[in-house]
């Protein structure tokens, strides 16, 4: 009788210590945000962070005319953004805490368009598109690196083209500047340069899955651009989206399994969707947002003090 009650006690005890790790788990999924993305309120632009189905949102902060196209970085602290001037005519890259507060302008060159920031693995460098007419009246389209504080900024001569970002392991994926843009890997110098795609269309904004294994990208092989995906070594090319309409900005979900997108709407303006890397579950996640981009960790101070403000 004894052994049976002992019994018992330990299996009270396992089963209460198996809900108390689901009940961890399920508050700290309930309170996890998923991704980043800019929407309209009124004549304001502004970046929040949502939830992984679109429902609980946190504002970080309010932009100017067009700015966004936000990026976290790994360590979870900073964004980088974009921001526009001279009618439009300069675009720089801006750095700001994670909470709203302390907003740097990084790049200051007038008439560029710098864009597409994106952070290195190890978050002490960012990397960046420049874009402008050169004397000959040519389109330019440059990669460029620097540091978190905007110092040392240096271009990659070796790489042609744009919308670059880091991989997990250090290497650099891009789209080339070509009458068809093909996705490259090279390493961070812009040497060994593999190439992963070779069509007669398009190829656009390579998104490496967190775990380094796929790509998400965009193309027009069917002359309209929708969201493909495949594997890191360019294998396994397949289309997950079958619109009449654009798709854009495709970024990861933490766990590599879910791809992020954005995808005009009747009031010719976007909304972000998800769908998983098989190509199935496509959901809407939220409705007139753009310049969707993956939430991979936060820092709990920063976020913490995000929502005092709200």
């Amino acid at each position: 009788m004894t052994q049976n009650f002992c019994c018992k006690i330990a299996l009270a005890a396992i089963s209460l210590a198996l809900f108390s790790s689901c009940a961890i788990n399920q508050s700290s999924m309930s309170d996890g945000y998923s991704f980043i993305y800019s929407a309209k309120e009124g004549d304001n632009r502004s970046l929040f962070l949502s939830d992984k189905y679109g429902r609980d949102r946190l504002k970080v902060i309010d932009l100017t005319n067009n700015d966004g196209y936000p990026s976290i970085s790994p360590h979870g602290k900073t964004i980088a953004f974009y921001g526009k001037y001279d009618n439009n005519r300069t675009w720089s890259i801006h750095k700001v805490d994670l909470d709203g507060s302390n907003v740097i302008r990084l790049t200051n060159k007038r008439f560029v368009w710098d864009s597409a920031p994106s952070w290195s693995p190890d978050g002490s460098s960012i990397i960046f598109s420049r874009e402008y007419k050169s004397a000959s009246n040519q389109w330019q389209e440059e990669v460029w690196l620097m540091d978190e504080n905007g110092n040392n900024q240096r271009q990659i001569h070796a790489l042609k083209g744009r919308a670059a970002s880091f991989l997990p392991d250090g290497k650099i994926i891009f789209q080339s500047n070509s009458k068809h843009s093909q996705l490259f890997i090279a390493d961070i110098h812009g040497n060994n340069q593999v190439q992963l795609t070779d069509t007669n269309s398009s190829n656009r904004s390579p998104a490496v899955s967190p775990n380094g294994k796929y790509i998400a990208f965009l193309a027009n092989r069917d002359g309209n651009q929708e969201v493909y995906v495949m594997s890191i070594d360019g294998s396994d090319q397949r289309r997950l989206t079958f619109n009449n309409i654009e798709d854009w900005d495709p970024a990861w979900s933490a766990d590599s399994n879910y791809i992020y997108f954005i995808s005009q709407n009747k009031s010719d303006f976007y909304d972000v969707f998800s769908i998983h890397r098989d190509g199935s579950s496509l959901i809407k996640m939220v409705n007139s947002g753009s310049q969707v981009n993956s939430v991979i960790n936060l820092d709990t101070t920063q976020l913490s003090k995000l929502k005092e403000k709200q």
